[in-house]
């Protein structure tokens, strides 16, 4: 072979070989999977049957966990809603990224995930609940509820402007994500879909539908519904959560307001009663009013024949009946929709390279202790739901038992899609997890902080780590109050034993490695203060 003829078998073979490491690279890249991220608002885990189905059947939803893996320790760094959704965007702690709770500014200066999807190739878009600012970073396509939204023909913020859309939000935003996906999606790109749901947020307005059929139903209580907190502190005995004594009449039990004012003196004052919740009515056309009419009278009627004469045992009965039949209502409505999406991915092809995660912003007290809402880092509010189904990475039917935080999200994303998460995040990617190799994850406890008191609810400012055993927490501001639990000879937690001489030695121990977990995530005494002095004032949320 003369020197040219090599020299032709030499390029021949050179091209041959970076085409085929370019086809490589392609196909890796179109490897990449989809990533449809839904997400509801204080969605106990409680009312998820695949976590336990006593209260409710969930079948859509729990068809996630049944095609992928279900988490049982998953928690949030902190437990309300807008801080929440920043920790997810960011992958930061609320005292990094800004918006420590619901009123406080979000530095506009943080990378988000979604930034960084997009700038790697991705076509993203968020439907549904946000919570804070009226222009998500990172989003090609977006329709957001105005804080906390509506149930009854719902306001949205979009590109073009603000609208108004007829009919029950949690099918609107399902109907908004369907239509995303079936008109303006790029089958040239991977997408990231942030489905965000306002349900079952308070007030709990259900469809009419839903209404009608769960008013009919009876729940069983929890063991704690009549809690008396003793064996805790301060906290637990002044917080403002009470189903009895502070679950409103009219916005929360669907009272009628003219019913109320019939009563007059018979019913004790809730502070800050007021019949907010029926501007979910007003909101209606007079058609759909109507179809709410028959259960709102039934519901008004007995309680005005029979409350006068019950006893405080009773009424906590009822209260805590109504409270149930409502959420679920919502929640089923969620999981009917959650259903639409998962059926589309099917039957578009989709669901086989496309990762589906859902989740809750927080979990949500179902009367446990006696309390409704959510911000203490006890069990019901830290821990949040978290299914992950992702075909052929993910086996199906799994569980795991780590600990993980909404503060991993976003470096999980990041690793599936191949993307080079920044330095400063402050969460770990499940990825390990996800493909079983646990022993790649080495987390030993997890960090929380509240910040919003005094605000609605009075649930004091606090910090806190748990392990897999125990659960440490530090009230602070006008207290100065210590409680350590042991999860798992107490799991309900009812009784603090931090000055229990049996737990001297848990106590040195793990208020050390709390002082380390501080200085991890950069959280100081300093910043407490610095945040106190802020003196921002909670609103409803």
């Amino acid at each position: 072979m003369n020197k040219l003829s090599q020299s032709v078998v030499f390029i021949v073979v050179f091209v041959m070989l970076f085409a085929c490491n370019t086809e490589k690279k392609d196909k890796s890249k179109s490897k990449r999977p989809n990533i449809l991220f839904i997400m509801s608002d204080d969605h106990a885990y409680q009312a998820i049957s695949a976590y336990d189905s006593t209260l409710i059947k969930t079948p859509n939803i729990d068809r996630i966990a049944n095609e992928g893996m279900l988490f049982n320790n998953a928690s949030v760094t902190n437990s309300i809603c807008a801080p929440s959704r920043a920790t997810i965007l960011t992958g930061k702690h609320t005292h990094i990224n800004g918006k420590i709770d619901n009123l406080s500014h979000f530095d506009t200066t943080q990378v988000t995930f979604p930034q960084l999807l997009k700038k790697a190739g991705y076509q993203t878009a968020m439907f549904g609940k946000l919570h804070f600012g009226n222009s998500p970073k990172g989003v090609d396509d977006f329709m957001i509820l105005p804080g906390q939204g509506d149930y009854l023909n719902p306001d949205f913020i979009t590109k073009k402007g603000d609208t108004t859309i007829t009919g029950y939000v949690t099918d609107i935003i399902t109907d908004l994500t369907l239509n995303w996906f079936k008109e303006k999606r790029n089958p040239e790109k991977p997408f990231m879909m942030m489905y965000l749901h306002k349900a079952p947020h308070r007030n709990w307005w259900p469809r009419p539908d839903k209404f009608k059929e769960f008013s009919k139903k009876t729940f069983p209580e929890p063991a704690t519904l009549y809690d008396d907190y003793e064996g805790r502190g301060t906290a637990a005995k002044t917080a403002e959560m009470n189903i009895l004594y502070h679950m409103k009449y009219s916005s929360d039990s669907k009272i009628r307001p003219e019913t109320m004012d019939r009563m007059g003196e018979v019913l004790p004052v809730v502070p800050g009663n007021t019949t907010w919740g029926y501007k979910t009515m007003a909101r209606g056309s007079d058609e759909q009013r109507a179809e709410y009419g028959e259960v709102l009278d039934s519901i008004s009627d007995y309680f005005e024949a029979h409350w006068p004469k019950m006893n405080d045992k009773e009424k906590i009965q009822w209260k805590y009946q109504r409270y149930m039949q409502d959420y679920l209502a919502c929640i089923s409505s969620v999981d009917d929709n959650v259903g639409r999406v998962l059926d589309y991915l099917n039957e578009s092809g989709l669901a086989d390279n496309t990762i589906v995660v859902y989740t809750s912003d927080q979990g949500f007290y179902l009367g446990e202790h006696g309390w409704f809402d959510k911000r203490f880092m006890y069990a019901e509010s830290f821990k949040t739901p978290l299914l992950i189904r992702w075909p052929n990475k993910v086996n199906s039917g799994t569980t795991n038992e780590e600990l993980v935080q909404n503060l991993d999200f976003a470096q999980t994303f990041l690793e599936a899609a191949q993307v080079v998460a920044p330095n400063d995040m402050q969460g770990e990617s499940l990825m390990p997890l996800l493909t079983e190799n646990d022993k790649e994850w080495n987390r030993e406890a997890v960090y929380y902080h509240f910040y919003e008191y005094p605000s609605v609810h009075m649930v004091k400012r606090h910090y806190g780590m748990m392990t897999k055993e125990f659960k440490l927490i530090h009230f602070y501001y006008d207290v100065d109050e210590w409680e350590l639990y042991d999860i798992k000879k107490d799991p309900q937690e009812m009784k603090n034993v931090y000055n229990d001489p049996a737990y001297a030695e848990t106590v040195v121990k793990l208020r050390k490695e709390l002082k380390e977990l501080r200085i991890k995530y950069k959280d100081s005494h300093e910043l407490d203060q610095n945040f106190i002095n802020k003196n921002y004032k909670g609103i409803e949320n």
